[in-house]
């Protein structure tokens, strides 16, 4: 699936989100700007913060299970019901939806700022009720199990893979990044994470944030 040229023939970027973590939203963002200035097409997928610790909530602040427990899985259940209900083209929009009022506006994970992210992007507000269900878990896991299997366990989201020059998807976390580049500033990030991500045997650059998110 992921690895399918779009027809309009740019290079597809898939892109997989929790709409929960304010990282992802930065790069998430990147990545609108990314569209702008370079041949791609961001395909969205949802992976969770939920399920990716679903095995490790021993090790975790207290602070984090509660979240985890309490806030991670509304969101993106209700995402992938979208998906399921309304097609592949809703989960971008309704991800910029959700983010802009999770994290730009300040409104946070609550089921009244998923309800107002359906209605922003015309989408029936009754999907707000899947954020308490399980019925499409199944497909969530699944594509969280798809993006996750690209880069391995020790990572979070976002996770983006794009056609290598064989063929082949370059998968990576991140980049981790504050605030959203823009211009050109967005396409020097893209080709330099392209050029050390397409290297084998790279695996990461690192160092301390020390700064938060900045939403603008």
């Amino acid at each position: 699936m992921s690895e399918n040229t779009p027809a309009n023939g740019k290079t597809p970027v898939d892109f997989w989100f929790d709409p929960l973590c304010p990282w992802a939203w930065m790069t998430s963002r990147w990545m609108l700007e990314v569209e702008k200035v370079r041949d791609v097409e961001v395909r969205w997928h949802v992976m969770s913060l939920a399920v990716l610790n679903e095995d490790k909530l021993d090790e975790l602040p207290e602070e984090y299970r509660d979240m985890l427990a309490n806030q991670a899985w509304g969101p993106v259940r209700v995402v992938i019901a979208a998906q399921q209900l309304h097609g592949d083209d809703v989960v971008g929009p309704l991800y910029t939806a959700l983010g802009t009022r999770f994290h730009n506006n300040g409104e946070g994970p609550t089921p009244e700022a998923v309800a107002a992210a359906l209605k922003d992007v015309g989408l029936p507000t009754d999907l707000a009720e899947y954020a308490d269900k399980d019925t499409y878990d199944t497909e969530l896991r699944a594509s969280h199990q798809e993006g996750i299997d690209k880069v391995g366990q020790e990572v979070g989201t976002p996770v983006i893979a794009v056609p290598g020059a064989d063929g082949e998807q370059i998968a990576f976390f991140g980049p981790v990044v504050t605030p959203a580049p823009k211009g050109e500033e967005a396409a020097k990030l893209w080709d330099g994470t392209l050029l050390v991500a397409s290297i084998p045997g790279f695996y990461e650059i690192k160092r301390t944030r020390t700064q938060g998110p900045v939403f603008d």
